[in-house]
């Protein structure tokens, strides 16, 4: 008899793909189990990879599976007719790393040590706009230097985010942050992105100690430096740790490398004045629908500059990012 069964990869490590079953009703043999299996090879034809976060459909039988003599039923141990059968529809997909269907992302950077770089921080977050991953704020080391968190706290509060100083030395901030994290829904996925040295493991062995347990005998992961593609990243693999019953996973990624926008095709001239919030509201009420929002005379965001309603450190980034995306090739 053939099964189907919907799933999550969960981690991906060379061809083969682990998979958290998803429980149903009614009951099939391997329902809520985990299982290791291959992906069907019509995906290479049809432009598709399996991605750790995708939602799909798992299609086994009779071969799949053992059933002990106290009735408890185990994948086979050679994975027999295990197979990814179905991937469904992505709410977005990362080049690196590869993930799909991510939900929040933790944007750490430092107070001090490393000085926080804003236009980079900036262009991660009009990417996690445009990718529909709603931008968590955390200003680590909180300890170091108390006019940089208020300022920057200021910053991105201003432009709508929500912004968590933490420091892991006192304690200041991680029971909030936790908090959030925790009350987030069940199936949510959170990842993390910052620059070498803010302090993105230690953080995240501070707020979940256990998943330290879970991942000794996985590779062990490097930083990643937010302004190049290349880094100490030493991950082979990509794997999302459920936090418990009931909450979000947690992705355990090397970091975050999107950032290039001369090398990948992100998105248009025409997308980037929507992946700043507090251009909303504002866009379309300029005096010339051909409006750049860089200088002209009635835009209604020039204006909100100098109203300082919204900030100028994120005005100019705007502009930055104009003048990249303006040069950049449109590849076919």
């Amino acid at each position: 008899m053939d099964y189907k069964q919907t799933g999550r990869i969960i981690k991906m490590t060379g061809g083969l793909y682990t998979v958290q079953l998803n429980k149903t009703h009614p009951v099939t043999p391997l329902d809520g189990q985990v299982v290791e299996c291959r992906a069907r090879g019509n995906f290479r034809h049809e432009g598709m990879t399996p991605l750790v976060g995708d939602h799909v459909t798992v299609q086994y039988d009779e071969t799949s599976y053992a059933v002990t003599p106290d009735g408890t039923v185990t994948p086979s141990a050679d994975r027999t007719g295990l197979m990814i059968a179905e991937i469904m529809e992505r709410k977005n997909a990362l080049i690196r790393p590869p993930l799909a269907n991510l939900d929040e992302m933790l944007v750490v950077f430092a107070a001090e040590a490393p000085a926080p770089d804003i236009p980079t921080i900036d262009k991660l977050l009009c990417i996690l706009e445009f990718n529909r991953i709603r931008p968590i704020m955390v200003i680590g080391k909180s300890e170091l230097n108390e006019k940089a968190v208020k300022r920057m706290s200021k910053l991105y509060r201003k432009a709508g985010y929500d912004v968590y100083p933490i420091s892991c030395y006192t304690g200041e901030g991680l029971d909030e942050l936790k908090a959030h994290i925790l009350g987030l829904p069940a199936n949510f996925t959170v990842g993390l992105a910052g620059a070498s040295g803010v302090g993105k493991s230690t953080l995240l062995n501070t707020l979940f100690p256990e998943l330290t347990e879970r991942s000794k005998t996985a590779p062990v992961s490097g930083e990643i430096s937010y302004r190049i593609s290349r880094g100490k990243n030493t991950t082979r693999h990509t794997e999302l740790f459920p936090l418990s019953e009931g909450h979000c996973y947690i992705a355990d990624t090397a970091g975050f490398s999107l950032l290039d926008f001369e090398r990948f095709d992100f998105f248009t001239l025409d997308d980037l004045a929507s992946t700043f919030p507090e251009f909303d509201g504002r866009i379309g009420q300029c005096r010339y629908t051909d409006c750049t929002h860089l200088c002209e005379e009635g835009c209604a965001v020039v204006e909100a500059v100098k109203n300082k309603e919204i900030s100028t450190s994120r005005h100019e980034s705007y502009k930055s990012l104009y003048a990249i995306l303006k040069e950049k090739k449109k590849w076919k």
